[in-house]
């Protein structure tokens, strides 16, 4: 992100503080959804403490730990490190809303499914034991054998979520599966894997991508969103300044009731020392999208 970006995010964040008090709290209470961040890729190098400083001081409610970033939160992690965690986080005020796994089940592999799915049940305890909400598992695409029908796929990523589901059930912690993947993100063929899953455990996370964009419908996402609502757990979003319809979104969202997170997930890394202002410039154009 260049400065030109993020001094107009600065910009739109200071025009909707400028509106009358009245208005401001008319906005804020029809808004009940939460700002947070993803550590994929925008805190991606930052260490647990920067996180939590750059959070607070930016005024953002939640985290998800992405596995493989420099903040640590890991299923390796033994008893006291992990209580550690907890504390830090809630003497930050910071809710850790999720863990962003890595774990998918599309390989023509029974084993490989079997050991992601071992792998989701680590994370589960990991977010149990810190206190997170949820566990973001995601499929990939398809298989390396393209001669699998689609729907057998989508039949067994919908099961393999099922095993998830009870796995978090069993410790007070959801699955929220990321829309993601070649094939796998287009929202008809995410809905059917819902439907194949069927545990009440189980949303989704939605990922604002392009290909949730109906372009026949003058680049509406109102249909997909609709697709999926029942299911939506939790929300990544990425720039907001790209032409990806966001207040559209927003608006969706906040006619029907959503409470839970967005959480930020830009491509690109944001050094440690200008971590605080990116997310003020983010949080100020987020409430003006979203108002």
């Amino acid at each position: 992100m260049n400065r030109r970006e993020l001094l107009a995010g600065g910009i739109v964040g200071a025009a909707a503080l400028a509106l009358p008090s009245n208005v401001q709290a008319e906005q804020e209470s029809n808004r009940k959804m939460h700002l947070g961040i993803v550590t994929y890729n925008v805190a991606k190098d930052w260490d647990l403490d920067t996180i939590l400083r750059n959070c607070h001081d930016a005024g953002i409610e939640g985290v998800e730990f992405r596995t493989t970033h420099a903040h640590g939160v890991e299923p390796a992690l033994d008893a006291g490190k992990r209580a550690e965690v907890r504390k830090k986080c809630a003497d930050a005020g910071l809710l850790q809303t999720s863990l962003g796994s890595t774990c998918e089940f599309q390989s023509d592999d029974s084993a490989e499914v079997r050991r992601n799915v071992e792998t989701c049940r680590e994370f589960v305890l990991l977010a149990k034991d810190i206190g997170a909400r949820g566990v973001k598992v995601r499929p990939n695409g398809l298989p390396k054998d393209k001669s699998i029908p689609l729907e057998k796929t989508l039949e067994q990523i919908g099961k393999a979520l099922a095993e998830c589901g009870q796995i978090g059930a069993d410790h007070g912690v959801e699955i929220w599966m990321e829309v993601h993947g070649p094939t796998t993100q287009l929202v008809p063929n995410a809905r059917k894997i819902m439907d194949f899953c069927g545990h009440k455990n189980v949303g989704v996370t939605w990922n604002s991508n392009n290909t949730d964009v109906n372009d026949a419908a003058h680049g509406s996402v109102k249909e997909n969103v609709a697709l999926l609502r029942p299911w939506i757990r939790c929300c990544h979003i990425t720039e907001l300044w790209s032409s990806y319809p966001y207040r559209e979104l927003f608006t969706l969202l906040n006619q029907t009731g959503y409470d839970r997170f967005t959480l930020c997930e830009i491509g690109s890394p944001i050094k440690a020392e200008d971590g605080a202002t990116f997310l003020k410039c983010y949080k100020g154009l987020w409430k003006e999208l979203s108002r």
